[in-house]
């Protein structure tokens, strides 16, 4: 089994990308996105930046490796009636049923950075983008304060060691790396920019019930758990995660959540 197939499979994704489409679709619009442009989105989930660039009228392909955010995804573009979308099944690190310069944007948002041989990943977005197309990445910054960088770094201390070789997702928040990655795949150095940008989670519940989804249907956050209660350290990863969230929320209800996310927003172009 890919492990890595098997780690977005777990649980249901989809419950945390609910709270994420408000930004998700602010980052879309700004994007300058035009009907009939060709659209890929890898690592797209159930279609959280794909759905919204499908409603400008771009023809979308949306690629997860996780089998259930493919059926959630093609049932969400049903349900709204979208004919121009598509979600499949497939590997950023091996896009081989996609030809040479298919899209005039490749979008991936906390979606290929958690894809191992992030050379292959920048390779494959790099080779299906048509000469004058773009690629726009979000990833997730290593050691930041907010959020998501947060809760992997508190995840961390409980899990075992990764693998010899592992190369940790979070790198594709370090602005040298993605410039060396990028570079090695084709593109010019003076063709890649960075900006931050801040993706807001959005829920209708309070922090700790949002801990919950992430602790339920989160993958790395349930392998987490899973690995801390091997070790009778359940509560107190519990207990830091609860800090976390509290501390985050800056919702005036203490029943509502909103917390924000920074995030490192990478612009190639083709």
């Amino acid at each position: 089994m890919n492990a890595n197939k098997a780690l977005w499979e777990k649980g249901d994704f989809t419950r945390l990308a609910a709270t994420m489409r408000e930004s998700g679709s602010a980052l879309v619009a700004k994007l300058g996105i035009k009907a009939g442009a060709d659209v890929l989105d890898l690592g797209c989930g159930d279609g959280t930046t794909a759905i919204p660039a499908a409603r400008l009228g771009a023809n979308v392909q949306g690629v997860d490796i996780a089998r259930n955010l493919v059926e959630a995804g093609n049932a969400r573009a049903r349900a709204e009636g979208l004919t121009n979308i598509t979600f499949r099944e497939g590997d950023a690190i091996d896009l081989n049923e996609i030809a040479d310069e298919s899209f005039d944007l490749v979008v991936s948002v906390f979606g290929a950075m958690f894809a191992p041989k992030p050379f292959e990943v920048a390779r494959e977005m790099f080779r299906v983008t048509r000469p004058g197309g773009k690629i726009v990445m979000g990833n997730w910054i290593p050691g930041d304060p907010t959020l998501v960088a947060q809760i992997l770094k508190v995840s961390s201390a409980y899990t075992p060691a990764p693998p010899e070789g592992f190369v940790s997702p979070m790198l594709w928040g370090v602005e040298g790396n993605v410039t060396e990655r990028f570079v090695a795949a084709g593109a010019l150095p003076e063709n890649i920019s960075f900006e931050r940008e801040t993706f807001t989670f959005q829920a209708p519940y309070s922090p700790a019930v949002f801990l919950e989804t992430f602790r339920k249907y989160y993958g790395p956050t349930m392998n987490a758990f899973e690995a801390a209660e091997k070790n009778g350290q359940e509560e107190n990863l519990q207990q830091e995660l609860e800090s976390l969230f509290e501390s985050q929320n800056q919702s005036p209800d203490r029943n509502q959540t909103s917390i924000p996310a920074t995030f490192l927003k990478v612009t190639v172009l083709r």
